[in-house]
């Protein structure tokens, strides 16, 4: 059915849009930017700050842009007198209730309400409140909130209630007294987050960021007696050169090797060849459920958000989950185990940091059950992107000017399986590299699984292998992973191997990934650029199937052993147990 067309005028430019457009997105199409603060397109769409008030013929008072649909012959006005006086105005009175300690903001570069300041001409804020304290909540291991920057632009609470379909922070009290908080002004800590950091992306001021460790990474670099090992993140390599204004999707990782090597590290590795070992592990699980009649479906365990989730909202499903750690998690267990006896360091002297798209990697590397058998944690700190790009800059590096460096061969060789980890749908296409030619016995052709490929948030696919059907998902954000839930629960979803990730998207839209505008977000598709790079650098390398990764396979020969057998089982693997959702103290 032809969708019906929509004719008015903006600033008297006449503008034709599919019926349903509002004014804010028919305002773009005639290359008008009507401010936004509390919008977020299919996300936050309340029209509550009134920042992006227009005029409209005929209305009786100013309208929001962001929520006022548009109709024919309409005649709008985006930049009068009247709307300036409104928008700053509100904006004035925003900022009173605002702690503007700018210089020192965690935000400082990356703050909306700052730049919407900046653009809206003000020089004054003539109701501002000097007095007003810091409100600070540091209890998550993940996240730090701080409600004297907050201005209840509801971003964060629709990002959890909405799209993740959590729900432990909203809205408590009312008029002046109305903060955001977790139900009875709880700790985050003691209810049931399961620190994906979406939140602190879609916060558009400092009253959310994640908990910082650089400087505990500074110190272990500054310690003659710590050997210091750093393993990046599959995503980040396509995600860090945001941070230093390059165009999204760009992959830097040639670049950012060479900045980590500049900061001091010791080490530089690749988590990537971490991935492959999750995909033998998992791959050799898969096939062994397969033939026993193991509990199906096998659901992935790289994600630490989706395990946090599943061990508080499903724990009926702990059975279905892989044993295997995560990526980050086998990298550290490896780098203190097979790279300190190569090397002939004790384990307790090396110090690993992984550089994460996620926040719930901050959560992760605390977990006890992770820690291996010489007493050592796999991982010592998680940084996020963003955090990597402050060490970075505070070193004074030009990044764009940096020439490429190459990770460390020891623990450096990927594979395009390893790469596309960071996409949705990218562990379940590189586990089918694997599974299916150690099923078969033969070489596959194409390698490409496109159909689990692509930004929906639940993708699912048969495949024919001799023998048998193998049924497979790929779902992306909580509430997708949710509605999958609930049909293997009820019968009417049939799988035998599914991927969740906590993030939509996966680990390129991760919690940890570099900040953008409201602008940006919700208008161009990070998510899919970001992981075109990646499905790019997987195309054009050689090794393309994890098996087939020259270090996984000696270090199984002269370490591991056998995939799933004693040793790997030990190193590469865990249990995960059901929590408590709600918590009467701040323990894990």
């Amino acid at each position: 059915m032809e969708q019906k067309m929509v004719s008015l005028t903006i600033d008297r430019i006449p503008v034709t849009v599919p019926e349903g457009t509002t004014v804010l997105e028919a305002a773009r199409s005639a290359g008008i930017k009507i401010p936004t603060l509390c919008f977020l397109k299919d996300v936050n769409e309340i029209g509550a700050c009134r920042v992006c008030v227009v005029e409209v013929k005929g209305a009786r008072s100013l309208m929001a842009s962001c929520v006022y649909p548009v109709s024919e012959g309409m005649e709008v006005l985006t930049n009068t007198a009247k709307v300036r006086h409104s928008r700053q105005l509100t904006l004035e009175l925003i900022l009173s209730n605002h702690r503007m300690d700018c210089l020192t903001c965690a935000r400082n570069a990356h703050c909306e309400l700052r730049q919407l300041a900046a653009d809206l001409g003000i020089d004054a804020v003539r109701y501002a409140n000097d007095q007003l304290p810091p409100q600070v909540e540091a209890t998550a291991l993940h996240l730090v909130r701080d409600n004297s920057k907050c201005i209840l632009c509801r971003r964060c609470t629709a990002m959890c209630r909405k799209v993740q379909e959590v729900g432990v922070i909203g809205c408590n009290d009312r008029g002046f007294a109305t903060h955001v908080g977790c139900a009875f002004d709880r700790d985050l800590a003691e209810v049931d987050c399961v620190s994906c950091g979406q939140c602190i992306v879609a916060c558009p001021t400092g009253a959310l960021a994640e908990q910082d460790s650089t400087a505990q990474v500074m110190a272990a670099l500054h310690d003659p007696n710590k050997h210091v090992v750093v393993g990046p993140a599959p995503s980040v390599r396509v995600t860090l050169g945001e941070c230093f204004g390059l165009p999204v999707g760009t992959n830097v990782e040639g670049k950012m090797v060479t900045a980590l090597k500049r900061l001091g590290f010791d080490k530089v590795f690749d988590v990537d060849a971490a991935a492959d070992f999750t995909i033998m592990e998992e791959g050799t699980e898969f096939l062994h459920r397969l033939e026993t009649g193991g509990p199906l479906p096998l659901i992935t365990s790289c994600s630490p958000g989706w395990i946090r989730y599943c061990e508080q909202h499903a724990p009926d499903m702990l059975e279905n989950l892989s044993s295997c750690k995560s990526p980050q998690q086998m990298f550290g267990s490896l780098v203190k185990s097979y790279y300190a006896q190569e090397a002939g360091i004790d384990p307790k002297d090396i110090f690993v940091v992984s550089v994460m798209p996620c926040t719930a990697k901050k959560y992760e590397v605390n977990r006890p059950e992770q820690r291996l058998a010489n007493g050592c944690m796999p991982v010592d700190v998680s940084l996020t992107t963003r955090e990597l790009a402050r060490l970075i800059t505070q070193a004074g590096m030009m990044f764009d000017h940096l020439p490429d460096g190459e990770f460390d061969p020891l623990l450096g060789v990927s594979t395009g399986a390893s790469v596309i980890f960071g996409a949705t749908g990218g562990v379940m296409e590189a586990a089918l590299r694997t599974v299916v030619e150690k099923f078969t016995g033969g070489e596959m052709a194409p390698l490409e699984f496109t159909e689990i490929r692509g930004m929906e948030g639940v993708k699912e696919a048969s495949y024919h292998l001799p023998g048998r059907v193998v049924r497979v998902c790929a779902a992306s954000g909580l509430s997708n992973i949710k509605k999958v839930l609930d049909g293997i629960r009820d019968g009417s979803l049939r799988y035998d191997f599914v991927e969740f990730m906590a993030c939509p998207g996966g680990c390129i839209n991760g919690g940890g990934q570099p900040l953008h505008s409201s602008d940006v977000r919700s208008f161009t598709d990070l998510a899919s650029l970001r992981a075109k790079a990646l499905y790019d650098q997987d195309k054009a390398m050689s090794l393309r199937k994890s098996h087939e990764n020259p270090v996984v396979k000696e270090i199984y020969t002269c370490f591991l052993g056998e995939p799933g057998g004693p040793r790997a089982h030990d190193l590469l693997h865990c249990t995960y147990v059901p929590q408590t959702r709600y918590r009467t103290d701040n323990q894990l």
